[in-house]
């Protein structure tokens, strides 16, 4: 079978969700991807942010390898190594108040997760959530989703979500009152469009739900193990939430979400639950991933390469270019034009990259990205943009 015949396939065979690009990825390693031409590409998108260790690493693939010798499922109503093992290592690395953790399979799964515990422990019905974030496409968190094309075509959503600008507190403090379960933010807002959420922001968060007895959850999806500089975005201004939900880097590129939560949130059997969620499988990938996290220091090295780029980008001068926001190796580049075009231009020139909105092109390198690819990506910014 040759490229096309694959196209073909999924074409034929898939439903019609996701805007296709024209290549086959087959193969990948470290920061590169490879299609089914042979031709080899610098990966911005790591996945969408989960390949923060780069693409099959070493450790990773013999983690899963010997992990599916063993044992691939196990049902959370039975006592596992590996999960009891990563259940320990995501407390340990989250900040000391978070001191229980759900294991699930996704991002969506986890905020699902968080609104009902929020929900539970409180006894209230809202949510306060920020206009342009993403939490999701499931129900529950596309509801807490402001952006109308991922609300519109399913409404009614679920009720008593209501939406502030980011970076407003005297909007936040209006909203948030005696009905509000909990306050769902992103540190930075990745498909929004790297929006970065300003530390006195988040300290008002934190400051409103502690007065009016409302959670605070931090979506840290896309900006958690080490994709800002710090392994958790919030650690840059260092409030910390009641409940902390992740998923996408977590494992190296298995399918695994988590919502970690404060010791005096409480919840009983029965309450929630998940037949793959905590798999041993996804658990020996996410161990694993998390040690390669921080031995080889990515949140330090997420921080140095982000600024070694910027500054690359910024000696070009780009005219098309209307603002660049960062943090670590999370980069949103607005421009004053669509978006699209670029993009496309940069995949003709070898460098696979996201949107984030009609104007943004969003980069998530894997982490490990080292200099002369990142000199790379330049290259060929220069040449989509000039």
């Amino acid at each position: 079978m040759n490229d096309a015949d694959y196209q073909a396939l999924e074409d034929r065979y898939a439903l019609p969700l996701y805007s296709k690009r024209g290549v086959t990825i087959v193969r990948g390693s470290g920061a590169l991807l490879f299609d089914a031409q042979g031709r080899e590409y610098v990966d911005c998108t790591a996945g969408i942010g989960v390949a923060n260790v780069g693409h099959c690493h070493p450790r990773v693939v013999a983690a899963i390898s010997e992990q599916a010798q063993r044992l691939i499922t196990c049902p959370n109503v039975f006592y596992n190594d590996t999960r009891s093992r990563l259940l320990q290592t995501l407390v340990q690395t989250a900040p000391g108040i978070l001191t229980r953790a759900f294991l699930c399979n996704s991002g969506a799964e986890a905020i699902e997760a968080a609104l009902k515990f929020a929900r539970l422990h409180t006894g209230r019905p809202n949510f306060v959530s920020a206009m342009r974030g993403f939490h999701g496409r499931t129900m529950g968190a596309v509801s807490a989703t402001f952006t109308k094309k991922y609300r519109a075509p399913f409404e009614p959503l679920v009720p008593g979500f209501q939406y502030v600008a980011l970076n407003k507190i005297e909007q936040l403090e209006a909203a948030v009152d005696e009905h509000t379960a909990a306050v769902l933010l992103e540190p930075v807002q990745g498909e929004g469009g790297v929006n970065i959420a300003n530390a006195e922001y988040l300290v008002a968060a934190r400051r409103l739900c502690d007065e009016r007895g409302a959670l605070l959850i931090f979506d840290e999806i896309q900006t958690g193990f080490c994709r800002t500089g710090k392994f958790f975005a919030h650690q840059h201004c260092n409030v910390v939430p009641d409940i902390l939900v992740l998923a996408k880097a977590i494992a190296g590129g298995v399918p695994m979400g988590a919502t970690l939560l404060a010791e005096n949130i409480t919840v009983s059997e029965g309450h929630h639950g998940t037949t793959f969620g905590g798999n041993p499988l996804a658990c020996a990938a996410a161990l694993a991933a998390i040690d390669i996290m921080r031995e080889e220091k990515l949140d330090e090295r997420a921080a140095s390469s982000g600024a070694y780029f910027e500054r690359r980008l910024q000696a070009e001068k780009l005219a098309r270019v209307r603002d660049v926001r960062r943090l670590g190796l999370m980069v949103g580049i607005e421009l004053k034009e669509k978006a699209q075009p670029v993009l496309s231009a940069l995949l003709e020139n070898g460098v696979l990259a996201l949107p984030a909105g009609a104007t943004v092109v969003r980069l998530l390198p894997p982490l490990v990205i080292e200099e002369p690819q990142l000199d790379r990506v330049v290259a060929a910014l220069h040449t989509a943009l000039q």
